[in-house]
């Protein structure tokens, strides 16, 4: 169905709207999203009735981050099977909208995983739908809680490896409460080292071309009063050669058995350059982004997207300047070929630690990363 847009408040900070959350109004359960899209001209909420909206919603960014991704794979399939569809067709279409994302496939399969084993005792179809709506609520509690986690690990590992506070952390794309159940991945951390003290400046990447630091990062910072200022991705090299760097903090969209991390395009550069600049490389992501399944970075399918993004300057969602809402300004000649891809794979060898919640892995091993997701599962189970 069609979606529906309500404009938030304009006095409500960014832990007051939620990135994501479920609604049972009188007309039927709905999963309402914070439009990524709008950010940072508008707050508005994107109300999605069905599982193809919602496939919708991630495959043009309104919904996206690994782990806010698999939360509302999650909740999509518990839609699915509140409102009467057919399951497991919504459980496909959800996982294939964003292919390099782990988190998302991991959290439709726990929602579909929970709808079949209530069928599978003999429940009902309102007991199975219940059934994958709780456990897509406590797959987002359970990153809520893992965001902690993963601040209070990082922030020790930046306190070990950088003595004394005063952190220069240059960040790359979105990784706050945006892409999270909590206070996100590698932004949480900056954000701990911000309350701390310790943060003197954050490097926000603009993340061309798509610019999730400028909308997105920036925005978070700046409602969060942290100090931080804003390059475009091709000054780092400079910032680095400056000294003006003390580490690199990163998300991830997959991290395969071997340690390699794919995440947004862009950041494999900032590993080479913080390498050849002896600045520590750090990945902040929770267990559910490893994927033991893919052996190596080359096994990583990287999503390709649409050449437009980058043979034109989109403009806002709102009306700027006389252009059209969502359209773009041409920045090269007509039928120019663009490559564009969402991803790129940093290999195990550059990145200095992962950031779990179960935990820091340093340096980066296949064992390691098996033993911190055995690790997880003994905690889960027990």
């Amino acid at each position: 169905m069609a979606d529906q847009y309500a404009h938030s408040g304009d006095d409500k900070r960014p832990t007051e709207i939620p990135a994501i959350r479920w609604e049972e109004p009188p007309e039927g359960p709905v999963l309402v999203l914070l439009d990524q899209t709008r950010l940072p001209a508008e707050e508005v909420e994107l109300v999605c009735t069905d599982a193809s909206a919602l496939v919708e919603a991630i495959r043009s960014l309104a919904v996206r981050g690994a782990p806010l991704l698999g939360i509302a794979g999650a909740y999509g399939v518990a839609l699915a099977a509140v409102r009467g569809f057919d399951v497991d067709e919504a459980a496909a279409a959800l996982a294939g909208a964003r292919p390099t994302a782990v988190n998302l496939a991991v959290g439709v399969r726990r929602a579909q995983s929970a709808h079949e084993a209530a069928l599978a005792k003999g429940g009902d179809v309102r007991q199975a739908a219940a059934a994958a709506l709780a456990a897509a609520r406590q797959l987002h509690r359970e990153d809520a809680e893992a965001s902690g986690r993963m601040a209070e690990h990082g922030l020790a590992l930046l306190d070990e490896l950088l003595p004394g506070g005063g952190h220069r952390v240059l960040t790359h794309c979105n990784t706050g409460s945006l892409v999270s159940g909590g206070e996100g991945t590698a932004f949480a951390v900056a954000l701990a080292a911000h309350r701390t003290g310790r943060l003197r400046r954050l490097w926000v990447d603009e993340t061309r071309p798509l610019l999730q630091g400028a909308r997105l990062t920036a925005y978070e910072a700046a409602r969060s009063g942290m100090a931080y200022t804003l390059l475009t991705d091709n000054a780092a090299g400079s910032l680095f050669a400056a000294g003006e760097v003390d580490a690199v903090l990163i998300g991830a969209d997959r991290i395969t058995a071997d340690g390699s991390v794919a995440n947004k395009v862009g950041s494999y550069p900032l590993a080479v350059l913080a390498r050849y600049h002896h600045v520590p490389f750090i990945v902040v992501a929770p267990v559910t982004t490893v994927d033991l399944d893919t052996a190596d970075g080359a096994s990583v399918e990287v999503e390709q997207r649409p050449g437009h993004e980058v043979t034109e300057v989109t403009a806002p969602q709102v009306p700027v300047g006389g252009v059209e809402a969502g359209g773009g300004i041409p920045v090269a000649p007509l039928g120019t070929q663009a490559y564009n891809p969402a991803f790129d794979v940093t290999p195990a060898e550059l990145v200095t630690a992962i950031v779990t919640e179960e935990g820091v892995v340093s340096p980066v091993t296949a064992e390691a990363l098996a033993e911190v997701c055995a690790r997880s599962r003994r905690v889960a189970a027990g």
